[in-house]
């Protein structure tokens, strides 16, 4: 593979306030994914969760496709594309991660996926002409992922030495995203509409995901599960996917993939502000660190805080 996987184009600046709102709704959307998750975990196994997940996702979006009148792609290399596209952005991370999980804490797992901008930047760099590697990323990412530790809290890093293959295996899962994102950036070149492009990507692993939840699961031998967890089901499917998935391509398109991917670092800010505002925690003194140092890093990232002081040394 080389760089010219896609074709020069004009570099991707600061995010406007539009797509930063979006990133927002993207992040409390994926970080109401875990509280799904952990309801659903008590009645159902995992592969019979995924494939609810996408297939309940991508019904749903076939039938917005069809009210909003998106027209459908008819070269056949696209329908290939959204069946890689799910294949990257859907069953492998998220196999990496569940199985990950199984040996050790959310808190690691959740750092180690906060590294998927990290590497997004690495691969972006290599494969797209319009987001190549500054210092200044560099910079930022650094401190949005010291953010991230410190508000999980540094104690979730106790469990470095142990369990070194689910670390890799969620690694892996953030790498995966990482190249999702860049894989992802061709439709909007190629003009496909993000809502068809979001139901290509969940029906593409929903026929992946099909034949091995059966094997695996058998969930015609379950027990049928409680309103709770069909409540949990719905909303992980239509919240945290369908609709998750809309904007992630949307943003894909104006934002660029390292941009985008920044939402990982906004996924536990998210979870923090629901805590306190839903439940009635507290914050920290190292949440509240974190917090500035996340803020901080996306700030350098977007470049903005760079050209604010400039301007400030100038005046």
């Amino acid at each position: 593979m080389t760089a010219t996987l896609q074709p020069p184009a004009p570099a991707i600046g600061p995010m406007g306030s539009g797509a930063c709102a979006m990133l927002v709704v993207l992040s409390v959307l994926w970080g109401g994914s875990f509280f799904f998750v952990e309801l659903a975990v008590r009645e159902l196994p995992t592969l019979t969760i995924v494939l609810l997940r996408v297939s309940l996702a991508a019904s749903v979006l076939w039938a917005a496709v069809a009210v909003l009148g998106r027209p459908l792609p008819r070269d056949a290399s696209v329908w290939l594309a959204f069946l890689v596209m799910g294949l990257l952005n859907n069953v492998v991370p998220f196999g990496l991660i569940v199985w990950g999980q199984q040996t050790i804490g959310s808190g690691l797992a959740s750092i180690l996926n906060a590294t998927t901008p990290l590497f997004t930047m690495a691969v972006a760099a290599l494969f797209l002409a319009d987001e190549r590697l500054v210092r200044r990323k560099a910079v930022g990412m650094a401190l949005g992922l010291g953010g991230v530790v410190a508000v999980i809290g540094p104690g979730a890093l106790a469990g470095l030495q142990d369990n070194v293959l689910a670390q890799i295996a969620c690694l892996g899962g953030a790498l995966s995203y990482a190249v999702a994102g860049v894989f992802g950036r061709r439709f909007g070149r190629l003009g496909v509409d993000p809502v068809v492009v979001a139901a290509g990507q969940v029906t593409g692993a929903t026929l992946i995901l099909g034949p091995a939840a059966l094997i695996v699961d058998r969930p015609w031998t379950l027990a049928a599960p409680s309103a709770t967890t069909v409540a949990a089901i719905v909303g992980l499917a239509v919240l945290s996917t369908a609709l998750a998935y809309i904007l992630y391509f949307r943003l894909l398109g104006i934002a660029g993939a390292t941009n985008l991917l920044l939402v990982t670092f906004l996924i536990p800010v998210s979870a923090i502000t629901l805590g306190v505002t839903l439940l009635g925690e507290s914050l920290g003194a190292m949440q509240i660190a974190g917090l500035a140092l996340i803020g901080t890093g996306l700030a350098v990232i977007d470049g903005r805080l760079g050209g604010l002081l400039r301007r400030k040394a100038i005046r």
